[in-house]
């Protein structure tokens, strides 16, 4: 799992989820007249809360959270972990705001109870509503929201920023290496020729202002082909830095690791190094 690949609205969705284990431990119940010394039991002490809305709400953020960090995540009944995480935390909201209208669970249609006795909504129950309902619109909003969709944990920065067609020290890492030897370079064990020491040679500078740099995406991107064609050759990954060698208007043509070239079409939020 690629926690690089999580966003903003993936780590609300989280606090969210923690939010609501903490409230699991505090008062189902209030009473106006009850002494302090009195225990009152919590959330885990009531079965269709614990069900309906912790362990859902729970599920849910788990679902969302490993079906948005995996880059293959797998299926449960044929049904996709993110929409279905999204399903559970809306679940979990509903159900949490059931209790808090009627928190004695249908006790006070009894007739003949005295309702000055009946319990009103206690903190565990109340911050448990405010935790699915955080969950289940973060859940929902990532995908549509702009400022959600971003990173959550920003790419490392390189140390120093290698000039294009550098070898980086510490080895391959970076696109760009030249291969030992070249045309008219005696090669080891050749005509009698010694081992020469790799040397990077400084490719010729774009044309225009433009200035190789390495970047990093906020989310993953395609790369497409620099012919035009429709389909990716590859698919940028957050955490990672790539080397954008050419401008073509809004777009760039980026140089993955492994060499390949490609045009990235959306630039928004990239983080230069």
């Amino acid at each position: 799992m690629n926690i690089r690949s999580l966003t903003r609205g993936d780590g609300v969705v989280i606090g969210a989820a923690v939010l609501l284990l903490i409230a699991s431990f505090l008062d189902l119940y209030s009473f106006d007249n009850v002494p302090d010394s009195v225990d009152l039991p919590m959330l885990w002490g009531s079965g269709p809360v614990v069900f309906s809305v912790v362990l859902a709400g729970i599920i849910g953020a788990a679902l969302v959270v490993v079906g948005r960090g995996l880059p293959q995540a797998p299926k449960i009944a044929g049904l996709e972990l993110v929409p279905l995480g999204v399903a559970f935390t809306v679940f979990a909201a509903w159900s949490a705001l059931g209790n808090i209208f009627d928190v004695t669970g249908g006790y006070d249609n009894i007739e003949g109870t005295n309702s000055d006795f009946l319990p009103s909504p206690g903190i565990g129950i109340i911050l448990a509503l405010i935790a699915t309902l955080l969950m289940a619109a973060a859940a929902i909003a990532t995908p549509l929201v702009p400022a959600l969709k971003g990173a959550l944990l920003p790419a490392p920065r390189p140390a120093a920023p290698q000039p294009y067609g550098a070898q980086p020290p510490g080895g391959y890492g970076y696109p760009g290496a030249q291969q030992p030897g070249g045309y008219g370079q005696p090669q080891p064990g050749q005509y009698g020729g010694q081992p020469q020491p790799q040397q990077a040679q400084a490719p010729q500078p774009p044309a225009g202002d433009f200035s190789p740099f390495w970047f990093a995406v906020p989310v993953p991107r395609p790369l497409f082909a620099e012919d035009g064609s429709p389909t990716p050759i590859a698919e940028l990954a957050p955490g990672t830095w790539y080397l954008a060698v050419e401008q073509r208007g809004a777009a760039l043509v980026a140089q993955t690791q492994d060499g390949r070239r490609g045009v990235l079409q959306d630039t928004s939020g990239i983080q230069r190094g």
